[in-house]
């Protein structure tokens, strides 16, 4: 079992003492962006230490309602952490490959295994699980590596998502396979040669699996909003030309073709089917996360409810990264009835590792981090991130007018900077849609501020730009923008995907990325 006992106690030692002390890393050292000095952004960011023997490469994250932690680990373990006393213990082993868990209370949890997701159950109060029970193993696997299992994640009526990662052509399909073979979907870079791989899966809460949602190559996080809306992120690769999120939509195609071997009604090979068919059967994505500058491979999504126990981002999302060290901040809106939106660093660099794989709000309104490398790029272990209650200097809101952008901050801005074109670095570009992988950035063009207002109490600028193009990446770039008592920005980049115009006495929105000021 990897060495990890039953029960392992480490708040009692002196030697325990000086690894806590050692393990918490204060963010006070200044960050850098674009070779600028920035500020930290006023969060701590701790280390948890892992039981020695443990490998801590993590799948999942969740809590009890008492604020234990319930962590499960790729070689198959669920382990539970108290905070208050620095100990783990052991629910459960032998798990295959869990890359989810969702808690229903302190004695059952249901978890996502590469080939089933499971009710695991301590039936006898011993704090051990002793039940272990399929709730669905209704998907085909062909023994090829990279078929992942990715959540699940619950919805307020019971229903359970999770995704099924496709196959890679770095690896085989082994002789002996669960359930049907399909030479169409055995075809490209990522195939989906047995059923629903590259599916998000829906199972109802009367235990019916229903293939939910297809055209995803490697969608490695899943969450829903307070509103029931289901989104998940794919990571860039063949077909996407950069990392991207998605608002999903119920039997949507999202994209990515070897998928639709499993749609009924399609019978020709899915890579025969011509790009620009492709392209307008496909739901396209809400959010791109530039590949290389910002994100390769964006994992778990997760929604600020914590009621400003987080800092002023209430309502706004946050996004895992597996390749470079970042925690990215989604803020949507809804433009013509759709969602769409920015992206922007929330945390970057050191100390922060590489490989966020999971994360989760706590009840106390911490944001918890689960690691992971397992062959990728990455790093291991788990890191809480606590708000220090300082208000930080950042870009709180983007969103589209007729004519430009409205940026609201978290604070006052200095009007005298805020006022000047030059502030405000606009370039814009777009990501070809083919089999290729990945993609350059296409049409890269300056685009130019030509008006500029800032609001009565400096906490919105208004710009006015030279052009809005439907379909591209709207890259912002501050420069020397400071608050009002003139601390600098704690970041300076944002990118918004830009699929809809806004129009001219549309009404207001139902949906927007909420936040709060100083």
């Amino acid at each position: 079992m990897n060495g990890v006992r039953d029960r392992i106690r480490f708040g009692a030692s002196a030697a325990l003492a000086a690894l806590v002390a050692t393990a918490l890393i204060r963010t006070d050292a200044p960050a850098q962006q674009g070779g600028e000095d920035l500020p930290r952004p006023p969060y701590r960011i701790e280390e948890i230490p892992t039981p020695p023997g443990q490998v801590p490469e993590t799948g999942g994250i969740d809590f009890l309602p008492d604020g234990r932690v319930v962590a499960v680990f790729h070689h198959g373990e669920i382990l539970i952490y108290d905070p208050k006393s620095s100990e783990w213990s052991v629910f459960a082993t032998g798990l295959h490959d869990p890359l989810g868990v969702v808690v229903i209370n302190e004695r059952e949890m249901i978890v996502g295994q590469r080939p089933e997701v499971t009710r695991v159950v301590d039936t006898d109060g011993d704090g051990k699980a002793d039940l272990f029970e399929t709730i669905s193993d209704e998907f085909g696997m062909s023994g090829n590596y990279s078929e992942f299992l990715h959540g699940p994640i619950m919805a307020a009526d019971g229903s359970l998502y999770f995704s099924l990662n496709t196959a890679s052509n770095n690896g085989p399909v082994r002789p002996i396979i669960r359930g049907d073979y399909s030479p169409r979907g055995r075809i490209g870079r990522m195939f989906s040669a047995v059923e629903y791989r590259g599916w998000v899966m829906k199972i109802t809460p009367d235990g019916k699996t229903i293939p939910w949602a297809s055209g995803f190559r490697s969608p490695n996080g899943l969450a829903l909003d307070r509103e029931g809306n289901l989104f998940v992120t794919d990571n860039q690769g063949d077909w996407l030309g950069t990392s991207k999120l998605f608002h999903v939509q119920p039997h949507g195609f999202h994209g990515h073709p070897p998928s639709l071997a499993w749609e009924e009604g399609i019978t020709t090979i899915p890579l025969a089917i011509p790009v620009p068919v492709l392209d307008r059967m496909r739901v396209k994505e809400i959010v791109q996360f530039p590949t290389g500058v910002l994100a390769n491979s964006p994992t778990q999504p997760v929604f600020d409810y914590t009621g400003g126990k987080f800092g002023p981002f209430e309502g706004q999302m946050f996004v895992g990264e597996m390749n470079h060290p970042v925690i990215m901040r989604v803020m949507l809106e809804e433009v013509n009835h759709q969602l769409q939106g920015a992206v922007a660093p929330f945390i970057e660099g050191e100390p922060l590792r590489l490989g966020s794989n999971r994360l989760a709000f706590a009840p106390d309104g911490s944001l918890w981090v689960g690691h992971t490398d397992h062959g990728w790029l990455g790093a291991e272990g788990i890191t809480r991130i606590v708000w220090t209650g300082e208000m930080p200097m950042e870009i709180l809101r983007m969103n589209l007018t007729e004519h430009g952008f409205d940026l609201t901050f978290t604070k006052p801005v200095d009007r005298q900077v805020a006022s000047q074109a030059a502030t405000y670095d606009f370039q814009r570009y777009y990501y070809e849609y083919s089999i290729n992988y990945g993609s350059p950035q296409h049409d890269k063009q300056p685009v130019a501020v030509e008006d500029v207002q800032v609001s009565e109490d400096g906490r919105k600028v208004s710009l006015r730009l030279a052009e809005l193009v439907p379909g591209y990446v709207y890259e912002l770039n501050l420069k020397g923008l400071v608050d009002a008592e003139g601390n600098p920005m704690v970041n300076t980049r944002i990118y918004y995907t830009l699929n809809q115009l806004k129009q001219a006495g549309a009404a207001a929105p139902a949906y927007q990325a909420t936040g709060t000021e100083e």
